[in-house]
């Protein structure tokens, strides 16, 4: 067997040793369901801002506040988060209005709360599965330099055996143990720059969100005049 046939990749990783082959069945494992998440979390963070820019429009065009509640309520399943966040003060400051004796700052700040809670349950919902991108980016690289050390440490070990250390000995267990490195890194870099646009995308998201519930709430201020 010549010198290419025995530094294949596919040679290397199915001659490699018991615990480098965990090793890369792992990080092979983490890399599949990172890349689940990057295309899922691309398709979420997509809609999101599509379904933003849309009820901004709609908001901004000078429609009835009922008809918009009306047509949150009605398409609930369809509806987007800014939605959402509309429908759940709106529907806060209708309640809170229609009792007696109640001061107007009240019924602001009650129908503020009802849209920061649904802020933040939307916040969270498009955030979901971040952490578990950061955490690929940040450990994969670590885990690759362990399968990586743990098979040089073994092809040194069968050195010990051999009457004499040549490159041909050396190279195949030193090649095999790199693979662990170069798909530890492979899993970890999509995943970084994956992460850091994601989380851009989404704090641009919570800034709109949080500039419509003070504007909203200065409309719904307005009107208790």
């Amino acid at each position: 067997m010549n010198v290419s046939q025995d530094l294949s990749i596919l040679h290397l990783i199915l001659n490699a040793s018991a615990v480098v082959q965990v090793v890369m069945a792992m990080l092979a494992s983490v890399s599949f369901m990172s890349w689940y998440y990057i295309f899922r979390k691309w398709f979420t963070v997509k809609q999101a801002k599509s379904q933003t820019e849309q009820f901004e429009r709609d908001f901004w065009s000078g429609g009835d506040l009922n008809s918009l509640y009306q047509s949150a309520v009605n398409d609930r399943h369809g509806a987007g988060s800014m939605e959402r966040i509309f429908e759940a003060g709106f529907r806060e400051f209708a309640k809170l209005r229609s009792q007696k004796n109640l001061d107007p700052k009240d019924i602001i700040d009650g129908s503020r709360r009802a849209m920061r809670a649904t802020y933040q349950r939307e916040i969270d919902n498009i955030d979901a599965h971040l952490a578990f991108l950061a955490s690929v980016g940040s450990v994969s690289p670590y885990v690759g330099l362990f399968g990586t050390v743990w098979g040089i440490m073994h092809s040194f070990r069968g050195l010990s055996n051999v009457g004499q250390a040549t490159l041909s000995a050396v190279a195949p267990g030193i090649a095999e143990a790199l693979v662990a490195t170069a798909i530890g890194l492979f899993a970890a870099i999509p995943a970084v720059v994956a992460y850091n646009r994601f989380s851009h995308e989404i704090d641009r998201l919570a800034t709109r969100f949080e500039s419509f519930m003070e504007e909203f709430s200065n409309i719904l201020q307005r009107q208790m005049r």
